[in-house]
Formats: structure tokens, C-alpha cells, sequence
């Protein structure tokens, strides 16, 4: 795409790729960059918020950091200071900062997308997002987003369905 950072121009690529490859009935849906951010997305391209999942870079503060992505329905909160913090065995996380998010996936946030990420890298799907018959979820940038049926979200490898990880709000 014209414009676009080379690093998330190859991973809205390889994001193309695996949908491709991996996934009938699932498709890369370009959308305008200033309107990637959840509500705005949803309200512009008619998508329900219970329908959207936001996949989420977290941080658990040890050392070595650990850090894992998380996917919880927009209608949700992500339990970071008890669900994520157990689950990474650290007595301290929190949503990672962009830079860092940049550096661990190559995604800028309001793209994140649980596609194409670096292999060890968990991947922690609540269990509501797969109570939905479609979900939008970011598409390695902030100019698409993958739609499908939430199983598409078991063949990551690496992928966890979690009881309880996001919270209503």
C-alpha cells in the first residue's frame, strides 16, 4: 500500500497470505487508517461492538519480561491485573506501550491482529469472543481487518482459549 511503513506493509501481507491459504470464508477487509480504532471502525463500516475483538499486547514485569497477545470482545475489559497476571506468573502486568507492541509484532496498535505473529509468542483467546458467529479483529494494520467465524482464531498456533479473560464492562 503507497505510504505505508515497510515492516507493516510485509506483515498486512503475510496476514493476506495465511487468510488465503488457511481460512475459507474469512477475508482481509481494507478500511480507512483514521477509522481502525475500535468504536469508530465498528460505527463506519456497520459492525456490531459485540462482534469486534481487539487482540491486545500485554506485559508481565519480570526478567525477561514475558509478554503474550490477548483477544477480548470489544464489549469486554481484558482482566489484566488478575487473569493475565496469573497466567503469565508475574506479580505485575500490564498492557504493553506501543513502542513495545511495535517491536515485539511489527503491528502499530489499532492494527494488531493475532495473524503472522512471532513464533512463542501466546496467543489467549477469551472464551466469550468464541461465542460469536462472526468477529473483525485487526489486520496486521491499521488499513484492514480479518472477518470471520472465531475458530479461525484455533489454527494459530500457539492459540488458548481462556475462560474468563475479559471481564463486561
Amino acid at each position: 500500500m503507497p505510504g505505508m511503513d515497510p515492516v507493516e506493509a510485509a506483515v498486512r501481507e503475510e496476514v493476506a497470505e495465511i487468510v488465503a491459504r488457511d481460512h475459507v470464508g474469512v477475508e482481509v477487509m481494507d478500511c480507512d487508517p483514521s477509522l481502525a480504532d475500535t468504536a469508530a471502525f465498528c460505527e463506519a463500516y456497520g459492525f456490531a461492538l459485540a462482534d469486534s475483538a481487539n487482540a491486545i499486547v500485554v506485559i508481565g514485569k519480570s526478567d525477561p519480561p514475558a509478554y503474550a497477545v490477548c483477544v477480548v470482545l470489544a464489549t469486554t475489559r481484558l482482566d489484566v491485573n488478575r487473569a493475565v497476571r496469573r497466567r503469565l506468573g508475574t506479580r505485575k502486568a500490564s498492557f504493553a506501550p506501543p513502542d513495545t507492541t511495535a517491536r515485539i509484532t511489527g503491528m502499530t496498535m489499532g492494527g494488531v491482529t493475532p495473524f503472522a505473529l512471532p513464533p512463542g509468542l501466546p496467543v489467549w483467546v477469551d472464551a466469550a469472543v468464541m461465542t460469536r458467529d462472526r468477529i473483525v479483529v485487526g489486520g496486521g494494520s491499521r488499513s484492514c481487518k480479518v472477518v470471520g467465524p472465531p475458530s479461525m482464531l484455533l489454527s494459530i498456533n500457539g492459540a488458548e482459549v481462556v475462560d474468563d479473560l475479559g471481564t463486561p464492562i
